[in-house]
């Protein structure tokens, strides 16, 4: 990532899935206030519906209702499965190719590698994320998050790390894995989202949880339900005082002739210019 607000440097407080089997929940997606919407094709299908499901988002693509501001994002089915590769096959017949795709279960680099060079064969633009949710992935999370321009953020799989993991699926069994992930997408200048809270009633658990999980690093957390999603928002936007600097460091260094500024009678190195950048594109979100 640039030290300018270039165009990876987004809003990601927040994602949606909705099942590629149903393509008329896009709409409400769309309005939910997520800054992400993720169709989904892997968990959400049942096998038998696979086929539907796949066919049904190339469709969706083709004439994809207004959507400003929101980002939109198909997670495929693992690539080393056959369900996986029929879904990059219909990616690149699809006549509206599909603008990002998540890939889950991500276990190497060549993994991701082989994706992009087949897009890059096939002249698309399609722009990759990552979940880290297995034993192997976590392993190469580092190498993964650097192995090509194309990838944009990291996402956290709790539910299968755990499994993996053989550990509880909490905060303090998982912490040891969240980090590595906002490691490894830091040392990229990844967005990094944390796994959905899955307890729907429990509201102040999922609050706390969010910000623990932006203490740590993380740029968002996913949502299962559009009731999440203004907690989430709120957590994951930057507060007036926090903008307020951002704004000092980079009008500081837009009119500094070395790396080095002072803002606020503190010495300020240049790598905090990207992290400025990158609150002030939030801010710009939730403004």
């Amino acid at each position: 990532m640039s030290d300018t607000a270039g165009s990876k440097i987004r809003s990601r407080r927040s994602f949606i899935f909705m099942p590629g089997l149903k393509p008329e929940m896009f709409p409400k997606a769309a309005a939910s206030g997520a800054d992400i919407v993720c169709i989904d094709l892997e968990d959400a299908i049942a096998p038998q519906h696979k086929d539907q499901a796949r066919a049904s988002t190339v469709a969706l693509f083709t004439e994809l209702p207004a959507h400003e501001g929101v980002e939109v994002i198909v997670r495929v089915n693992c690539t080393r499965t056959a369900e996986g590769l029929a879904d990059l096959g219909a990616l690149l017949a699809a006549e509206a190719p599909w603008p990002a795709i998540m890939l889950p279960k991500v276990k190497s680099p060549g993994e991701v590698r082989g994706v992009a060079e087949m897009l890059d064969e096939y002249g698309l633009d399609t722009r990759l994320h990552v979940i880290i949710e297995t034993n192997a992935g976590l392993e190469a999370a580092y190498e993964i998050a650097g192995c090509s321009e194309r990838i944009e953020a990291m996402f956290f799989g709790g539910v299968d790390m755990a499994a993996d993991l053989r550990c509880r699926n909490d905060w303090s069994s998982l912490l040891y894995a969240r980090s590595r992930v906002v490691h490894a997408a830091a040392g990229a200048g990844l967005d990094v989202i944390d796994v959905p809270y899955l307890d729907l009633d429990d509201l102040d658990g999922m609050r706390t949880e969010a910000e623990h999980a932006a203490a740590l690093g993380f740029s968002g957390k996913g949502s299962i339900h559009p009731k999440q999603i203004p907690i989430l928002n709120d957590v994951f936007s930057p507060d007036a005082d926090t903008i307020a600097y951002a704004e000092k460091v980079v009008a500081a260094f837009a009119t500094a002739d070395s790396g080095l500024v002072v803002v606020d009678g503190k010495l300020i190195e240049k790598p905090v210019l990207r992290t400025a950048h990158r609150i002030l594109a939030v801010a710009g979100k939730g403004a």
